[in-house]
Parts: C-alpha cells; sequence; structure tokens
C-alpha cells in the first residue's frame, strides 16, 4: 500500500492536466482501478487480515481521492487565473468611442417571419410560458400515455407535499397559444403563435428552451392545399428566392389530422444549402389540419368550422438562412459572435425594403 501511495500521489502531482487527472483517477479507484481491486481481494482473506487491511484501504482510496479533488481544484484555479489575465481589463483606460448595439439572430429572424405571415393576414398572438398541463397537452388531444409528457422530455414545475392538483409545465410548442385564442376569439381566425418553448434535450442542435413559430388558420372552406400555398410563399420569401418547392410527407401527431412533415427543396454544394433547387429535401417542420378534438376543446364546432397548423422552428431557420453551425452559440452571451452575426438595429425587416441587409 505504501508502494500504491507513493505511485499515485507522485501522478497526480505531475499531472497538468484535467485529463491526465482523469487519467489517474480511473487507474487508481475507477471500476478496473489497482486500488479498487485490491479491496475485491478482501472477500478472500481471513476476518482478522480484512480487519487490518479494510482500513488500510479505505484509507489509502480516500487520501487518493482528495488528493485528486484537490489537484482537480488546483487546476481549475490555474486555469480561471489564466484566463483572468488574458481578459483583463484596465478601466483607467480613457472611454472608447461608443458602439452601436446589433440585434440577436433570433430576434431577426423572428421580425423576419412575423412580417412575412403578416402580410398573408396573419395576425401575432402570444401566451403564458407556464402552462397548465391541460392547454399544453389535454386540449390538444395527446394522451396521457404519449411520450411528451414523460419527465425525462419535459419540465415540470414543482408540487408542494399533498398538493394532488394537475401540475404545471413550461410549455414544450406555443400550441397551447392558439387553444386559449379560440377560447378568446372562435372562429374564424389567422394567427401566428412565436416565442420561446422548452423540452429536455441538449446537444449541438438541441437546448433545453428554443424558439417555435406556429401558425392556425381556422375557417369554412381552409384545406391542405391552402396550408401548402402558404408554406410556400413563406419559404419563398423568407430565404428571398423565386420559388420554394414544399413537399409533404405523411406523419402522425395527436393535434393534426391527417398530419404532414414539411420539407423544401433544396441541394447541397460545396457544403452550402441552397433552397428552392436541386434534388435533395430539408425536413423544417410538422403541419396538418386540426383534429376535431382540439377544435372542441377549445370552444368551436368541428362540423361547421375547420383549419390548418403547422410549426416551424426559428432557431433552425436562422442556422440555415445564416449559415450559423450551432445552435448553442445563440445562448452563450459571446459579443463577438454577436458582432459577426448580429443586424444593425435600424435595418427593420419589410417585404418591400427586404428582410435581412
Amino acid at each position: 500500500m505504501d508502494d500504491l501511495r507513493a505511485k499515485y500521489i507522485e501522478a497526480i502531482a505531475a499531472a497538468g492536466d484535467e485529463a491526465t487527472i482523469e487519467e489517474v483517477r480511473l487507474a487508481a479507484v475507477g471500476k478496473k482501478g489497482e486500488i479498487s481491486l485490491k479491496m475485491r481481494e478482501l472477500g478472500k482473506m481471513t476476518p482478522e487480515e480484512r480487519q487490518v487491511a479494510g482500513p488500510a484501504l479505505n484509507a489509502l482510496k480516500d487520501e487518493i481521492n482528495a488528493a485528486l479533488a484537490a489537484k482537480k481544484a488546483a487546476l481549475a484555479d490555474a486555469a480561471l487565473d489564466a484566463r483572468l489575465k488574458a481578459e483583463w481589463l484596465d478601466v483607467t483606460l480613457p472611454v472608447r468611442p461608443q458602439r452601436q448595439g446589433s440585434i440577436h439572430p433570433i430576434s431577426q429572424v423572428t421580425e423576419e417571419v412575423t412580417a412575412i405571415f403578416a402580410d398573408m393576414g396573419f395576425s401575432v398572438a402570444e401566451g403564458p410560458q407556464i402552462e397548465s398541463d391541460w392547454y399544453n397537452f389535454d386540449a390538444l388531444n395527446i394522451p396521457g400515455h404519449h411520450p411528451a409528457r414523460a419527465e425525462m422530455d419535459t419540465f415540470y414545475t414543482h408540487r408542494a407535499e399533498g398538493d394532488y392538483r394537475p401540475p404545471h409545465v413550461l410549455r414544450t410548442h406555443t400550441s397551447p397559444v392558439q387553444i386559449r385564442h379560440m377560447e378568446k376569439h372562435g372562429a374564424p381566425c389567422r394567427i401566428i403563435a412565436p416565442g420561446r418553448v422548452y423540452r429536455s434535450d441538449y446537444d449541438q442542435t438541441h437546448t433545453p428552451m428554443f424558439h417555435q413559430i406556429e401558425g392556425l388558420a381556422i375557417d369554412k372552406d381552409i384545406s391542405m392545399a391552402n396550408l401548402k400555398w402558404v408554406l410556400e410563399q413563406f419559404a419563398a420569401a423568407f430565404f428571398e428566392v423565386d420559388e420554394v418547392e414544399v413537399r409533404f410527407r405523411a406523419s402522425h401527431f395527436p393535434f393534426t389530422e391527417p398530419s404532414a412533415e414539411i420539407d423544401f427543396r433544396c441541394s447541397w454544394v460545396d457544403g452550402q444549402l441552397k433552397l428552392g433547387e436541386g434534388d435533395d429535401w430539408l425536413e423544417a417542420g410538422g403541419s396538418g389540419m386540426v383534429h376535431p378534438k382540439v377544435l372542441e376543446n377549445a370552444g368551436i364546432d368541428s362540423t361547421q368550422w375547420q383549419g390548418f397548423a403547422f410549426g416551424l422552428g426559428i432557431d433552425r431557420l436562422a442556422m440555415l438562412k445564416y449559415g450559423i453551425p450551432d445552435l448553442r452559440a445563440f445562448f452563450d452571451a459571446d459579443l463577438r459572435w454577436l458582432r459577426h452575426y448580429g443586424f444593425s438595429a435600424l435595418d427593420v425587416p419589410t417585404l418591400h425594403g427586404g428582410l435581412s441587409r
């Protein structure tokens, strides 16, 4: 044990980064580490031998873990010191010339999308970000056993012990806004619902909080043909091309029937995406005709009225249009990134003046 202690204490002291520290930890106290293997041998010892070896091994393991934690903390402190020195600012320097701020790509794309749909007669509707189980799931015909209602996918609010009321959630889509609007204003209606939504997911193309825009049109003679025309007009205007072919793929969503995935015709040339041409298809969102149960839940007679709904991701639209590779960068608050991808605060997106300048 003295040899093991000396070996790993020396290795920990010599480690120069967190990766090396992790290697030392695995070699010493990992599942197949030397100390862990020694502890497994305790079962083969006599009771008298275990009384001596057991405490000694536990003490050795605790000492190694403490040394690992101390070294890791020291490395983190050193990294922080280096960063502070690199980012140090002399506050006694003269004031720099005033700079004009820029508009975040999410805000820019939201304004662009709103301008396009406003030109087609859609108004903007808003709703709360903390929703009841009814508005977020039940009213949208999402059954209790649906995977979207699992805690691994949805953020539920905390309930006090003994509180048996239905839970509230951070809304997983902006569809509850559609229910609230139909309840309050009835039919006919033509709205879009942009806003923040929340799902338990995090990687290069998913974040726990992101932005959606959903559309809803209710009238007496609306069909999938109207839906397709609206999407084609939107895609052509947003990507600023003459025409974008839209393809529907049969799908299933609890709140629409029939349901369809939305694809835009595109091409990839030397890693560059071009909309409206080529032989490839880009998945853009979901859509369909509003399910009769959803209309009834919102207080609208489904025998008299019908309509379509669709949903698109604002963050992904921004990534596609402006060549932003990583969704997580939207939320890093890096001023250098924002100066590169940001937009002038004075350039308000309009169809006649140009969406992006």
